[in-house]
Order: structure tokens, then sequence, then C-alpha cells
């Protein structure tokens, strides 16, 4: 029998939610391969976008949000700049200051007092009507994912239909460049 009357938990690493920039080849499969290896590994993608970043579609960003500790994050970091089609990773926050912002277009239900209290609260948001009915609305927002999750949560009591989120786009701040020193890329 132990000789400790309760048990002391463990210390747990925090599991921090980072957002990363990764600059890869635009061809066919690197974004299944880049998702294969959060897969492969049990890490979750909180948050996926991907554009092509150059004037002839050679290069993508992939913005990825996920969570987990300093040591997770490096080694996701580690075995994305081992991969051949990947020119570089940056972990935004870790570098400092960077700007996330989200797009999101939200359904709501309403009639009557709630379509009154809805766009209420979407002036509040500074949200766009982009359609509306004699019953529902479609707002359009920009910001910061928990803004957009404010936003949502307001509206949900009201008749919430249906939520389509971008999922986030991220730059540093600074007048660096993602892409400066990459070889081959000219502004």
């Amino acid at each position: 029998m132990p000789d400790i009357v309760y048990d002391i938990p463990e210390h747990v690493p925090a599991r921090n939610e980072h957002t990363l920039a990764v600059l890869v080849d635009n061809e066919f499969g690197v974004l299944g391969r880049v998702i294969g290896l959060f897969s492969s590994r049990g890490y979750n993608i909180t948050s996926l976008t991907v554009a092509e970043v150059d004037e002839d579609a050679s290069l993508s960003r992939i913005t990825i949000v996920t969570k987990g500790t300093e040591q997770v994050i490096q080694q996701i970091i580690t075995l994305l700049d081992r991969m051949v089609p990947v020119h570089k990773v940056h972990d935004l926050g870790a570098e400092g200051a960077f700007v996330q912002r989200e797009l999101a277009l939200v359904k709501v239900r309403s009639t009557g007092e709630q379509r009154v209290e809805a766009m209420r609260i979407a002036d509040i948001f500074r949200a766009r009507s982009v359609d509306a009915t004699i019953d529902s609305f479609v707002f359009e927002l920009t910001g910061k994912p928990a803004k957009i999750d404010s936003f949502i949560a307001l509206l949900r009591p009201l008749g919430l239909i249906e939520v389509a989120r971008t999922g986030a786009a991220a730059m540093s701040r600074g007048s660096l460049g993602f892409m400066d020193d990459v070889v081959g890329v000219s502004e």
C-alpha cells in the first residue's frame, strides 16, 4: 500500500494552438502527403487552407492550425521540412506577432422579432448581409476565429441553419515576407 493518501497528478505539458505556414510545390498529391503526416501520427488539424501564391502557379501556401506540446509541434515542423516538395515551414506564433483571419457565411432563420435581433447582432459584429429572404439571412463575417465563434453562439438561439467557414489565413507582421528567402521566387 502506498504511503501517499492521494495521487499527485503528473505534470502534463500544455497543448497550445499553433499556426504553421508551409510553402510547397503546387503538384498532385502534396496536400495529401502533408495531411497524411498529421493523421498517421494521430495529430489533429483544427483548420486548413491552401492556395497558389506565385504567378506561374508552381508554389502553394498551406496554413495549418493545430494543437500540441512544443515537442510535438517541433516534431511536426521537422517532419514537414524533410518532405521533398516542402520549401519552408514557419510556426508563425513562435516567430513573433502575426495576423490571423477567417471568413464565415452564416445562415439563420429569422422572422418577426428574431429578424430584428439577428440584424442587431450582425451590426454589432460588423457582419454583412449577403442574402436575405422573407424567413432567413446569410451573413458574411471576417475576423479572428474567436469572433466568429461568438457570432455563431449568439445566432444559434435565433435559429441557426448552416455555417461555412474558410479556415484560418495567417501572416506574420512586419516587412519581411514568407517567400523572401526562397530560391527561384522573385517578387
